[in-house]
Parts: structure tokens; sequence; C-alpha cells
């Protein structure tokens, strides 16, 4: 599992630990992991030109160092100074005992634009807001180069805790983070300037608190929480769950969300609603009732909403029932919030960003800027745990804890459908026993991976996506 820690949280651990170490051991420790990252990602060193962007704080000393182990391998490396006053002094000597040298004034746009390697060290993780305007520029600049980038700790410009970018910020290639990942660098926006992330052991995690900020969740993870029926296993013990899902006009959204539920693993799929006909046509197997939601039969969990249109009675009736309830789509709109409050059974809300944004009351990109602040929020005020989707899926739950965040899905995913197709997964583990925060973050992740699996790169549609959750789950348990 990897986990990241805010900011703060860092800092105290880094004191604790450089209490025990001599001067300037956890910078040397940084300095080589990034050294070495810079290394590998250039595959020839000698005679290759490398651009360190360098501001006044330790990240720029960080990056000296880095670029002074690159020069006594045969790198040309130049510093470009933003704070000469404040540029750190043993960092800036190291450089120049090495034989790197520092960029004239005026020519820093010019040097990037010839260089091999752009190093980004002007901001560190306490940076707040966007880049002020000369080192937007050199963003600008690197961002036009031909030159591979390495963030240092962190892009500078991105928000470390919250993953927020406010303006201009250093698109990179490859982040080089020393002794825990950071939530800047699991959330979008932020995690798309970030590139590909490498964490760095400088000895951090026994000072790191066991509970991180985020956590996301790896194959093993996953595969610990996914049911496998035993011997003794019958449809019931597996987990029944109950789909009230589906309209005359959105017949279809029926059909996938039981789909999802079917390939989800569960033990029997009890549906109730207009799209009977569709559902038992294309799924045999499924128990479809026209009698509503309290006399359908035994379930263990419910999801209701997809396409339900304006169904109101049929989301309150699934509320009132004392199984755990994942609510999507029309049903987050029909849903009222005094009633999911006091309900005492787990509730999971899968919202995209615009559903989100409708009940925050707010527009659409704040929620898609600020996703881990409106996760938390939308979870406190419905008191359940809400799964927001999106290019990187936030799960929260209102209780606290770590929030989970799972990046495996896919652009492709974004197709009319999908969301039903993870709605019944997730429903299914529910019924299985998992807890609604458990449910979410491992439906989200083979959703994810079946994406991938079935677009491969190619368009798809949610039926195919659906299909392909089996070879996800094979692959996790693998």
């Amino acid at each position: 599992m990897r986990t990241a820690y805010c900011v703060e949280t860092v800092r105290s651990a880094e004191r604790e630990l450089m209490a025990r170490l001599w001067d300037g051991a956890l910078m040397q420790r940084a300095a080589a992991g990034l050294g070495a990252a810079c290394a590998e990602l250039l595959g020839r060193v000698y005679g290759s030109r490398v651009v360190l962007l360098v501001g006044s704080g330790d990240n720029g000393g960080d990056c000296l160092y880095a670029g002074a182990r690159l020069a006594r391998r045969g790198a040309g490396v130049t510093a470009v100074l933003l704070a000469p006053d404040r540029t750190h002094a043993g960092g800036l000597a190291a450089l120049r005992r090495a034989g790197g040298g520092v960029a004239r004034p005026g020519t820093a746009e010019a040097v990037i634009e010839r260089a091999d390697l752009v190093v980004d060290g002007i901001v560190g993780i306490g940076g707040k807001g966007g880049l002020r305007p000369d080192a937007a520029a050199l963003a600008e600049a690197a961002e036009r180069a031909r030159a591979a980038v390495v963030a240092v700790d962190l892009p500078s410009g991105v928000d470390a805790d919250t993953g927020e970018v406010h303006g201009a910020a250093i698109r990179a290639d490859l982040t080089v983070t020393f002794g825990t990942h950071k939530p800047g660098l699991l959330i979008d926006p932020a995690r798309e300037y970030a590139g590909s992330v490498r964490l760095v052991d400088i000895g951090l995690g026994p000072e790191l608190p066991a509970e991180a900020e985020l956590e996301a969740l790896q194959h093993a993870d996953v595969a610990a929480l996914l049911p496998v029926p035993g011997s003794e296993s019958d449809k019931y013990r597996r987990g029944v769950v109950g789909i009230a899902a589906g309209s005359a006009r959105y017949p279809g959204a029926a059909v996938l969300a039981v789909s999802g539920a079917l390939r989800g693993g569960a033990g029997a799929v009890r549906y109730v609603g207009p799209a009977g006909d569709a559902v038992i046509s294309r799924f045999p197997e499924t128990l479809v009732s026209d009698k509503g939601p309290r006399k359908a039969g035994r379930v263990q969990a419910w999801v209701v909403g997809p396409g339900a249109g304006d169904d109101a009675a049929t989301v309150a009736e699934v509320l009132a029932e004392d199984v755990p309830v994942l609510i999507d789509a029309d049903g987050l709109r029909l849903a009222d919030r005094d009633t999911v409050r006091a309900r005492t059974a787990p509730t999971l809300m899968t919202p995209h960003a615009g559903e989100a944004a409708a009940l925050l009351g707010v527009a659409r990109e704040e929620v898609e800027g600020a996703r881990l602040a409106s996760v938390r929020e939308l979870a406190g005020r419905y008191a359940a745990t809400v799964l927001l989707k999106g290019s990187t899926t936030l799960v929260a739950d209102s209780a606290g804890g770590p929030v989970r965040v799972n990046a495996t899905g896919t652009s492709w995913l974004a197709t009319a459908g999908s969301g039903d197709v993870l709605s019944g997964l997730a429903g299914s583990l529910l019924a299985a026993g998992l807890s609604a925060v458990d449910a979410g973050s491992a439906a989200a992740y083979l959703h994810g991976l079946a994406g991938r699996f079935a677009a491969d790169g190619a368009p798809v549609g949610a039926h195919d996506v659906a299909e392909a959750i089996p070879g996800a789950w094979r692959d996790v348990r693998d």
C-alpha cells in the first residue's frame, strides 16, 4: 500500500530524524537518490547537458548536491539561481567544486532550451499558490524545451497537501520524492504535473504515524479484500445484492448495473424496477420482482439510482432498509440528506464531479480543482462514505481516517454507463460483507483495471468494461 502524509507531519518526522543524524545527512541521502534517478533517466551522463532550477530553500540544496554528483560523472551542469542571495551555500559550493557553473543573468531560457535534462528545485513541499512570474517563465521554457524534466520532491507550484494547482506550475516527466509520498502526488490535478513518481527512502518511515493522510491500494491489498467462496458457500453466504435502477427512458442503466453486480461476484442479484424485461433477457439468472424493494426478498445490500429518473419513492424505500445502500446517479439527486444522515446501516455515495458539485452547491470546476476537500466535505454533510469518481477516484468516510485514492482507471472509462457498472460492482462487494470504504476502494480498483483491459488504447463501451471485470479480478489475485 502506498501512503501519503501532509507537510506538517513530514516536517515533524524530519525533525525527529535529523536530531539523531549528523548535520546535512538527510539532504545527502535525498541528493544521492535524486542524482541516481536523474542519471538513470539520462542513460548516458557523460557529456549530457543538465540545467538546475534552484530556489532558496532546502529543495534547492537537494538539487545542487544532486547536480554536483552528475557533474562529477561528466555532465555539463548549469544552475539557474532564482534567489542568488539565499541559495543553499553548501550545495552551490559542492556544485562548483565538481565543475558545475551558474547561468549568467538573462541567459536562463537559452540554457534551458539546449538542455537534455532540467531539474526543478524551485519550491519545496511548503510552497503555496502558483509560481511567481520569474519562476513561471522558467516553467514555460522547460515545457517548450525537448529536455526531460525531473521535479525534486514535488513539482513546483502544486499544493503538496491538497493536489490543487493555483496558477503556473512545473510539468515533470519524473518526480523524485523523499521519505514518503505527499497527497498532491496522488491526487489530480497535481498528479498530472508529477509524471512518474519515484520514492527515495531516506529513513523517515519509523518517524511517521501509523495513520496516513491518504492510502493508495495496490494489487496485494485489493486481493486481501476480495471475497472468495468457500466449500460451504451458497448464494446467500456469497451475498445477494438488490438493484433498484432503470426507467422507461433509461432501461440500459439497470442492465449495466446488474452486469456489474454479477461480474463482481454476487451470489444472486434481485432486480426491482420497470426494466425487468430488458434485464431478464440479458441476464436470465437475475431474480426480478415488480413488488418494490421492500417485498423483493432477502438482500444483504442495495444499489439505488442508476437511470432512476424521478422515482423518489423507490429511493426513499431503499434508504429505509436496514442494510448497506449504494446511492448513484439520479438517486443522489433524489435522496433526502437528513434521511441519509439518519441511517444506521452503511451508506456509500458514488458521484462524479458534476453530481458532487450539485450536492455541494458549487461549480463543477471547484470540485475538480479541489477534489480532496470536496470529497471530505460531502462525506461530512451526508454522514456517509463518498466515492468521488474521476481520473483519480477518492473514497472518504465521514468518520475520518485516511482517504483512499485510486488511479487505475483510464480516460476510456469516460463513457455512458460506465458508472452504472461500477455501482453494481461495488454493491456486490457491499453485499459480500465489505465495509463501505473497502467496497468502494476495491470496486474502483477493479473497475479501473477492467477499463484498461477492455480498452487497451481503443474505444470501448460500458458493456465491454463489465465483461472485463473477471479478468481484472484474476489479475489482482494472481
